[in-house]
């Protein structure tokens, strides 16, 4: 090399040969996309005899598309897709749109001590693994983590405050003594005596005593007979209120039982306003996609 140029630089790059993304190219990833969508990018280099990071750009520049892990959902059964769309048909014969804002949704969710922890958005650069184990490039998980279940209700004025439930089980005394107060009295407060309470049919919700409670107490009630078995979509905490929470949790101040009870407390207060908004006011719009698809689950 040094003979034939009279310097040392490389007459070609080093490595493998750059591929040009032509749209003969992407139309081959497109193409095999539509034969079978479940295909990772190392795949897909391997099959198309291109680089990885060629297929990846395909897929995000050229394609648009986004890399999503298969979500884990129950099994609808064709009853069940019925009693969903019967639930559309009653919210939208027996509510108007302003009515649909003075529902007060809610739901339990449990919360550990590993917290939410995403490889892919967080990485260290390094020359070898063993430097980079130096450099935080370790994440520790406990085996048997700490627990917290806590409830929390949303509506389009806001959320109500948390409440943590992480003493022994909840049933339905509990429900009647810790959460359903707390409410009543949020819901009370930002709607007055026109309002309505939502719960989902877990034994705590539908015991006859917590009926009982929730029938003498609140000015308007969705009853156990009218909320859809294995619905999460329709709840906008699960669909979007939870998700939001979980990012405002600062997790690397959990370091016990007691700090995250504390950290989660702080988290729900720093929820925004206009997700909270937007997630209430397309409730109705998801009714109606409901429908439309059959009564089957809305991604």
């Amino acid at each position: 090399m040094i003979a034939e140029t009279g310097c040392i630089e490389l007459s070609t790059s080093p490595g493998r040969p750059r591929i040009i993304r032509t749209n003969y190219t992407i139309q081959k990833v497109k193409n095999r996309l539509k034969r079978k969508k479940r295909v990772s990018a190392r795949k897909l280099a391997s099959e198309l005899k291109i680089s990885r990071r060629s297929v990846q750009r395909i897929l995000k520049n050229d394609l648009g598309l986004t890399s999503y892990k298969k979500r884990i959902e129950p099994l609808l059964t064709d009853t069940q897709k019925a009693k969903r769309i019967t639930f559309a048909n009653w919210v939208h014969h027996n509510f108007s749109k302003e009515q649909s804002l003075r529902i007060l949704f809610s739901d339990e969710k449990m919360f550990d001590l590993n917290g939410m922890y995403n490889c892919q958005n967080d990485q260290v650069w390094a020359v070898n693994r063993a430097e980079a184990d130096k450099n935080a490039g370790v994440k520790q998980k406990q085996q048997f983590p700490q627990k917290v279940k806590v409830w929390l209700g949303v509506c389009s004025e806001g959320v109500t405050p948390l409440v943590t439930l992480d003493n022994g089980t909840v049933n339905h005394q509990r429900y009647i003594d810790e959460v359903l107060p707390v409410a009543l009295k949020y819901g009370n407060n930002v709607f007055g005596d026109d309002w309505t309470f939502q719960q989902d049919g877990a034994k705590p919700h539908i015991h006859q005593l917590s009926q009982k409670w929730c029938n003498d107490h609140f000015p308007g009630l969705i009853v156990k007979d009218h909320w859809p078995p294995n619905s999460p979509d329709l709840n906008p905490l699960d669909y979007s209120i939870w998700d939001e929470f979980v990012h405002q949790v600062n997790w690397n101040k959990v370091q016990s039982k007691t700090t995250l009870i504390a950290e989660l407390k702080r988290a729900v207060k720093r929820i925004r306003k206009e997700v909270v908004l937007e997630s209430c006011e397309s409730w109705t719009k998801r009714l109606y996609r409901l429908k439309e698809n059959n009564g089957d689950y809305l991604h």
